[in-house]
This record gives C-alpha cells, sequence and structure tokens, in this order.
C-alpha cells in the first residue's frame, strides 16, 4: 500500500505519518494514545493481536513527542527573543515606576519584590534554555557530522588499532620488568589473590567516580519515551517496527538490555549465570578505577592480579553512544557494533539514554526501582509505555518475590564458613563482623525450617511437615533476628561483592556451587573442608566442624552461587510488613523446605513509576479484565480515577469471520460443567471425545483444544485412547501434544505445521491436526496460530487456578482486608474469576491474527454463559458470542460458518 498519513478524529487534530492508509481503529487507537500523553494521563489501551498495534504506539506516541519538541522549540524560541533583540536590560512593566511601599503582592510582599522575583526566575529560566540550546546544538551537530562523515568512521578504527598496538605493548614491557619481583606478604596465588575481600571501611554509601569527565555525557534527560515488553524477542520486533515506520531515520532509539545479553567480554560471558557476569563486571571496573587511583597518587603497593574489561573505553563507549543515536539498532546489531568498536554496548548504550528520543527496555529493568537507578533510567516528566501487559500485576509480583530452599541455605553457610577459615587473618575488621552476621542469619533460617546448619539438609527429616505464613515482623522476630539491620547487611553486600569472591573459592577448592539432590541416596559429604586443609601444611586441624558443602552432579549445569539468591530473599526482607509475608514451607527433608518472600501490593513498587512518570500507556492485546489493574494496581499506588483512560477497539475482520460459541452440554446432552469433582467422570471424558470426534470431521486445517493442566491433559488423553477414541479422531487428524520441556516446543509446533500444509496440498481423506495444549503453557501465549494452523480453538473447561495454594489464599485474605468492600462477591472471589478469564482470553486470542484471517471458538463450559464471567470477555469476542443450550443448533452454525468460509475463500 502507499503511504498516507491519518487525520485524527475532529478537526484541527494531529496528523499520523503512517507507512500505509490505516485502519479507521488504528486512527482512533493513535488519536487517543495523542490525547492521553498531551494530557498527562494514565492509560489502559486494548488493541486486538492482528491490528497492527505497535504501528499504532510508534506512530502515534512519536507524533506526539515531534509535536511537544516543536512546541517546546517554540516556546524556547519567544522566551529568547526579546534577548536577541536587546531588550534584557528593560524593565518588565510590573516593575516600572517607583516603588510604593502600600503597594501589596499576591502573597504580601510588595509589588517590587514579586516584580523583581518573576524577573530573577524568567532570567534563571533563560540562562538554562540558552545552556540546553547549546548542549543540543553540539549534540545534533556530533551526530550529523557522524552520520555524513564516512572518514571519520575510518579515522576512528585506525586509531583504535593504534591504541591496542600500544597496549600490547605496553604490557610486554611491563611484564618484563616485573620479572624477578618479589612479594613481602604472605604468597597466594595470583588469581587467588581477587577473592580477598577489598577493605570495608564504612556503611555510608560513598559517591563512584566513574572518571567520564566529558560534558556531554551530563547532558539534561530530554522528553523521551521509555517502552517495555515481556521478552527479549518482542523488544526486537517492535525496533524493526520502528525501522520500517516514516519515523525510523530520524529517531533516536536505544535499545537497553542485561549484561548477559549486550555483554561482549567472552572471559565474562562465559560464567553464564546472569548474577555472575553483573558481579565480575563490576569487580573489573572496580579494578579499573582502584588503578587509576593508584597511579594518580603514585602509591607503590603490592603487586596484584587484578584484571579489567579492555572494553570499558570511555573514548570508545562515547564513540559507541553517537553511533547508537545516529541510527537505530536493535540489542544484535548494537552487539556486532560493540564488537567491532571494541567498545561496551552495555555501557554505551546507558551513555546514549539521557539524549535518546525512544529508549527500548525489558520489564524488570523499568519496575524494578534498584536496576532502574543503575540504568541510570530517570523517569521524572517521561513517558512511560507498558506493552503486552495483561500480566503487569503478576510481573511486577514475580519480580519482588523470591525462595531460598534449606539446601541452597545450609550450602551458602558452609561454604561462607570456609571463605572465613581461609582468609580470615586478611580480612579486616568490619569484613569480618559482616560475614558472621550473614552467618548467624543463614543458621536463623535453616533453624525456622527445624534443621541443622552442620548437618546434611537431605538428611535431616523435618518433624512438623506444612506450610506457615507470617508477616514480615512476626518472621523476623520467629528467627531471633530482629536485632540486626538487613539494610546495611544488604547494603554490605553489594558493595563487598561477597557472593562473587566466594564463588570464585568454591570455583577454585571445591565442587561447583550447586545444592544436593533431595533424591540422591547415601549422599556423601564433600571433603572441601579437608580439602582445604590438605592445601595449608601446618594447618592446626582441631575443631573442624561438619561442615556440609554439596556435591554436585558432573551433568548438571554450573549455577551461580546460593548466597545470591539469599541476598535476594535478604532484600525482600526489608519491604514494609504490611506489603508482603513470608512463607515457610516445610517439606520432608530441611533440604527439600524453603522459605519464600510473597509480596502482596505490587502497587508500592509502582507508584513510584506513576508518580514521576508525565504519562503512563498500559496496553496489550487483550486486557480485559482491566477492574484489578484500576483497583490493586492503579488505585493503590495513589492515581486519581480521573486521570486513568480506558481505550479498546475492535478487531479489523469483519464480523462473519469469528463465530464464537459457548457449549452447555455434548452430543448425549451431558451438561458441560468441569469442576474439579465432575472433570474426571468417564461420562465428561467421554462427552469431551464425542465432541471433538465431531469437530475433526467438520473443520478443516488445525484444531487446537485447550486444557486447564498437564495432568488433565494426560488423564483425558489415556481415556481416549483405552476407549478407541483416540482412534476415531486420528482418521481426519493427526493428533500432538504440547510438551512440557520449552526445547521441544518448536520441534512440535514445525511437526504440526508441515502435517496441516501436507494434507491441504494432498487432499488425502486426513484434513489436517489436532494440537492438545494447555491453558498457561507454551502454546497459549506468544504462539500465533494463523489461518490454518488454527481454525477453530476449543476450551475445555474453566482455568481456575489452585484455591487452595497458600499464597493464593493470602492474597484473596489481603484484597478483601485491603480492598474497599463492594456489593456482589468478595474481592478474593473476584481475582479468581479475573486471573481465570485472562488465561482463558489470553488462549483463544491465538486464533485471529490479521484482517483476512477466520476461526471458529468453543468454550465447553455452562459457566462462561454467567452474566459475570461473560463480561469479562474480550469486547471484540464478547459481542459475537452466542450461547448454545443444545450441541445439535452449535454443530449447525459451526458447519454453516466454516462451509461458509471455505466457499468465500
Amino acid at each position: 500500500m502507499e503511504s498516507g498519513e491519518a487525520a485524527a478524529a475532529g478537526a484541527g487534530g494531529p496528523r499520523f505519518p503512517f507507512p500505509y492508509t490505516p485502519y479507521d481503529i488504528q486512527e482512533q487507537f493513535m488519536a487517543a494514545l495523542y490525547g492521553t500523553l498531551e494530557t498527562g494521563r494514565i492509560g489502559i489501551f486494548e488493541s486486538p493481536t492482528g491490528t497492527g498495534k505497535s504501528l499504532s504506539l510508534i506512530c502515534g506516541a512519536l507524533t506526539w513527542l515531534r509535536d511537544f519538541e516543536q512546541k517546546k522549540r517554540e516556546e524556547e524560541a519567544r522566551l529568547l527573543a526579546p534577548e536577541e533583540s536587546g531588550q534584557e536590560g528593560k524593565e518588565c512593566p510590573a516593575s516600572a515606576g517607583p516603588a510604593r511601599p502600600e503597594s501589596q503582592g499576591t502573597a504580601g510582599d510588595p509589588d517590587w519584590v514579586t516584580a523583581f522575583i518573576q524577573k530573577k526566575e524568567e532570567r534563571d529560566l533563560v540562562d538554562k534554555l540558552k545552556e540546553e540550546q547549546i548542549r543540543r546544538k553540539k549534540r545534533e551537530g556530533r551526530l550529523e557530522k557522524i552520520r555524513n562523515n564516512v572518514q571519520l568512521k575510518y579515522a576512528a578504527k585506525r586509531k583504535r588499532s593504534e591504541e591496542d598496538e600500544t597496549k600490547r605493548l605496553l604490557q610486554l614491557s611491563k611484564e618484563v620488568l616485573s620479572e624477578g619481583a618479589e612479594d613481602a606478604l604472605e604468597q597466594l596465588d595470583h588469581s587467588e589473590e581477587e577473592l580477598i575481600l577489598a577493605e570495608y571501611e564504612s556503611d555510608e554509601e560513598k559517591k563512584v567516580v566513574s572518571g567520564l569527565e566529558d560534558d556531554d555525557l551530563e547532558e539534561e534527560h530530554v522528553t523521551k519515551i521509555y517502552y517495555c515488553s515481556r521478552t527479549h524477542s518482542q523488544l526486537s520486533q517492535f525496533v524493526h517496527e520502528v525501522q520500517k515506520s516514516p519515523f525510523g531515520k530520524d529517531t533516536r532509539l536505544v535499545s537497553l538490555g542485561s549484561r548477559q545479553n549486550l555483554c561482549v567480554n567472552e572471559d565474562v560471558r562465559r560464567l553464564g549465570a546472569l548474577q555472575l557476569i553483573n558481579d565480575r563486571c563490576m569487580e573489573m571496573q572496580k579494578n579499573k578505577h582502584e588503578k587509576t587511583s593508584d597511579e594518580e597518587n603514585g602509591e607503590k603497593k603490592r603487586r596484584v592480579s587484578r584484571t579489567v574489561c579492555p572494553f570499558y573505553s570511555y573514548e570508545q563507549m562515547q564513540f559507541l553512544r553517537d553511533e547508537i543515536l545516529v541510527e537505530v539498532k536493535d540489542i544484535e546489531q548494537l552487539v556486532a557494533l560493540g564488537r567491532e568498536t571494541k567498545a561496551c554496548p552495555y555501557y554505551g548504550s546507558r551513555y546514549a539514554i539521557s539524549a535518546a528520543q525512544l529508549v527500548v527496555l525489558p520489564y524488570q529493568m523499568l519496575l524494578h526501582e534498584p536496576t532502574r537507578n543503575a540504568a541510570g533510567i530517570k523517569l521524572k516528566d517521561q513517558v512511560v509505555i507498558i506493552d503486552e501487559a495483561h500480566n503487569l500485576i503478576d510481573t511486577i509480583t514475580c519480580i519482588h518475590s523470591v525462595e531460598v530452599s534449606g539446601s541452597q541455605l545450609c550450602c551458602a553457610h558452609s561454604q561462607l564458613l570456609q571463605y572465613m577459615e581461609r582468609y580470615g587473618k586478611r580480612l579486616n575488621a568490619k569484613n569480618l563482623m559482616y560475614i558472621k552476621q550473614i552467618l548467624n542469619l543463614l543458621k536463623r533460617f535453616v533453624a525456622v525450617l527445624g534443621g541443622n546448619v552442620n548437618q546434611n539438609p537431605s538428611f535431616q527429616a523435618v518433624s512438623q511437615t506444612g506450610t506457615v505464613l507470617n508477616s514480615i515482623n512476626t518472621f523476623l522476630f520467629q528467627s531471633r533476628i530482629d536485632n540486626i539491620n538487613l539494610f546495611k547487611v544488604q547494603r554490605y553486600c553489594e558493595k563487598s561483592l561477597i557472593s562473587r569472591k566466594l564463588f570464585g573459592f568454591v570455583e577454585r577448592y571445591g565442587s561447583p556451587a550447586s545444592a544436593v539432590k533431595p533424591n540422591r541416596e547415601n549422599q556423601k559429604l564433600s571433603g572441601l573442608q579437608n580439602f582445604l586443609l590438605t592445601l595449608q601444611q601446618g594447618a592446626d586441624t582441631e575443631g573442624t566442624p561438619q561442615s556440609p558443602v554439596m556435591e554436585a552432579e558432573h551433568n548438571e549445569v554450573r549455577t551461580a552461587s546460593p548466597l545470591m539468591q539469599i541476598e535476594g530473599f535478604l532484600s525482600a526482607l526489608t519491604n514494609a510488613n504490611q506489603d508482603g509475608r513470608v512463607i515457610i514451607n516445610r517439606r520432608g527433608t530441611v533440604g527439600q523446605s524453603s522459605l519464600k518472600f510473597l509480596l502482596l501490593n505490587p502497587a508500592v513498587h509502582f507508584a513510584k513509576v506513576v508518580k514521576e512518570c508525565r504519562a503512563v500507556i498500559i496496553a496489550g492485546g487483550t486486557m480485559q479484565p482491566v477492574a484489578d489493574l484500576r483497583e490493586q494496581l492503579l488505585s493503590c499506588a495513589g492515581v486519581d480515577p480521573a486521570r486513568v483512560v480506558e481505550f479498546s477497539c475492535g478487531h479489523v475482520i469483519p464480523p462473519e469471520n469469528i463465530l464464537p460459541l459457548i457449549l452447555c452440554s455434548g452430543p448425549s446432552d451431558q451438561q458441560l460443567k468441569f469442576t474439579y469433582l465432575t472433570r474426571s467422570m468417564p461420562q465428561m471424558m467421554d462427552e469431551t471425545g464425542r465432541i471433538l470426534c465431531n469437530l475433526c470431521n467438520m473443520v478443516p486445517g488445525g484444531v487446537v483444544c485447550f486444557f486447564t493442566s498437564y495432568e488433565y491433559e494426560n488423564q483425558v488423553y489415556a481415556h481416549w485412547e483405552k476407549t478407541g477414541l483416540l482412534t476415531r479422531m486420528a482418521v481426519k487428524k493427526k493428533i500432538f501434544q504440547e510438551p512440557k520441556k520449552a526445547n521441544q516446543v518448536e520441534q512440535v509446533l514445525m511437526e504440526y505445521t508441515k502435517c496441516i500444509k501436507r494434507c491441504r496440498q494432498a487432499g488425502e481423506q486426513m484434513t489436517g491436526a489436532l494440537l492438545l495444549s494447555v491453558v498457561g503453557g507454551k502454546m497459549s501465549e506468544g504462539i500465533n496460530f494463523s489461518d490454518d494452523l488454527g481454525r477453530c480453538v476449543i476450551m475445555v473447561g474453566m482455568p481456575y487456578p489452585n484455591v487452595k495454594s497458600p499464597e493464593l489464599q493470602e492474597k484473596m485474605a489481603w484484597l478483601d482486608k485491603t480492598m474497599p468492600r463492594a456489593p456482589g462477591p468478595s474481592r478474593g472471589r473476584v481475582l479468581i474469576e479475573d486471573l481465570c478469564m485472562k488465561a482463558v482470553n489470553q488462549s483463544i486470542g491465538r486464533a485471529i491474527r490479521h484482517q483476512k484471517d477466520f476461526a471458529s471458538i468453543l468454550l465447553l463450559d455452562c459457566r462462561y454463559a454467567r452474566p459475570a464471567i461473560f463480561n469479562k470477555l474480550p469486547q471484540w469476542i464478547r459481542e459475537r458470542t452466542q450461547v448454545k443450550p443444545a450441541f445439535g443448533a452449535a454443530f449447525a452454525e459451526l458447519r454453516k460458518f466454516h462451509r461458509g468460509r471455505l466457499d468465500a475463500s
């Protein structure tokens, strides 16, 4: 299609550049988005997949940003104009003439005082605008120079090669000079020196000197849009949409990611675990700063092998920052550029944030405040768009909830104890004090689970099994750690990198840091303690406790130190008492038992985002039901309900291309009500099988059937196999089952797709395939069953969550206690229904993916017809849904629909 501009509804509205003629609903979406950003509100936007949501978000938001920047420049020009025309020295009308003492300003001050204050504020504003203008022009000139001057890039590349050669020769010279040098202190292997904790002098935060003195890096954060989504692939897809959009050439975009995604130092990448990569990176930076400081002070300290990262070069990272801003790049392109320029993409991208107009980043980076601050993200007066936000509450809850097992606690205690025994004499008093505090915390936590840290957790049986929920304060008192300042311990862990040092120690002298597998019998304690003693000739062998360091399976993937996970748990315990609970889960053994922090109030972490931002857009393909977002997240975060805007658009498909049916009974008039008690009855499973047999005979292409759990799907499959129903279905459709393992999903989908294409081309008796899937599984989100892959989607029963779950019960109780009482079912009951229908809506939305697609949707349960449930279906599905009490009428409607679609195609 030709590119076009969409006009907003109403005369004089903004015009939206668009790569093709937009749908009406896209125009409405962009106009509503523009209005929400302009008025600084919180928007909940729903646009079904296949309606061009990403492009509407890009063109709507960037049009607003373009207009906003234009207005700002015009206002800037207006304010600077009097000064440029030589009017600065003139008095403003308010101060003209002699001041009269009796004349008072609005605040009780004389008029001349008020006028003087106004004049000073105007002068300050003008000075600030001038500074911003200088910075902006400098940045624009620099980027334009890079954009148009190819010679500059080659010169920079040549300079890098020269610097590399100089560094190499310098290193060789240093090695020659250092040959034969002896260390006066205790002899330790150079690599072991890196395991020693640095001096820890104070509990107070120290300002870290970055070494970046370039004024450009101190540039004010321009007004920008932060766009975040769930997965790395979704973010890359969004960036590619920006590249193809009318804004692709002149938008300053930066993609942010974790070190795991952006690190180009292979030695660090090889560590695998995110926390290890983070700690190693921070340590290498620290080494660089310490080295620089020592050189400046001319100090000659003990020679220590401290590695610095060759990619952490200020000059090269500035060059990379400018390259990022010149042209839109996704993370893969950014990493490739980092390797080419020998500059760190992780830090180079962060230096680009201040000047960027659009920042693309994962959920966790925006929603987790410490991560947000570490990345240099400033939300004050900015715009945030959270896409794929249907599970936003769960996402925030998960980010701030953490669980540690008894095995991890015992393992961390053993490792830390042996670390202290090995290096105790080389640590200062403050380090020893904190290590002893951490050891005490671990000991108390294991005691709460009913165990002893000095014994193997896999062999310690728990006398009283079960689950107990406590408030944070109750747990602290029960654990007898209420006298320890967890804030200071948390800060010590962050600054000292103790978990990284501990991991290096275990890597060197023991087995990898992983927990005992509880099902291994006759497990013997690993002899790390004895092994260490054999390395220390003449060491005192008395008083060596039976410290269990766990033996890892040889084929087990190397994981991070257990102390890293425990640090997250300690951090969670610093939440306010009313906002979370600690779940003590005692199972068969101490090793199998666990402590879990459960966040109950996600709004406490979302409040700062909505408070600081100019506007927040919460968007998704399926946002219904939205009551939980309004109440649990926005209302609890202190958002005025009048500030919240809801926008929901229909689908681009014609009404005749979708047929949603609620089926209340099957072919033999068996009522369809899949409760926990009735769903396993043979007659219910038989009736479900008969319905699928009929559909397989009539529906062309692919049929996707969702069950409420893997367990129930397997139970039904086994029953059909025994009764012969499976064989009857297999005559028309080849049957596939969703695998539990994520790495097998791609293979099953590929085989499913091949089978449907083969059947369509061959014209055989078999007409396609049947895919048995699970709600909340790998196939219910992120997988598109477009065209022949999903001509019919079936939902068997209602996927209510496990109400007996202690976490869910606590959340329900918290809602009933916290939320204002409303007519109708309790808040806890509403939560259960909302969780169920969000899962249903995600699953059934898999079938319709573009304007010419068509599919039937079958909801097998009479409870879907209840008004409270029915009204929680997405509007575009709800308004076309029919309730069918009998199977005959439903089958006739389905046959008519599919025959009509085949004739039309």
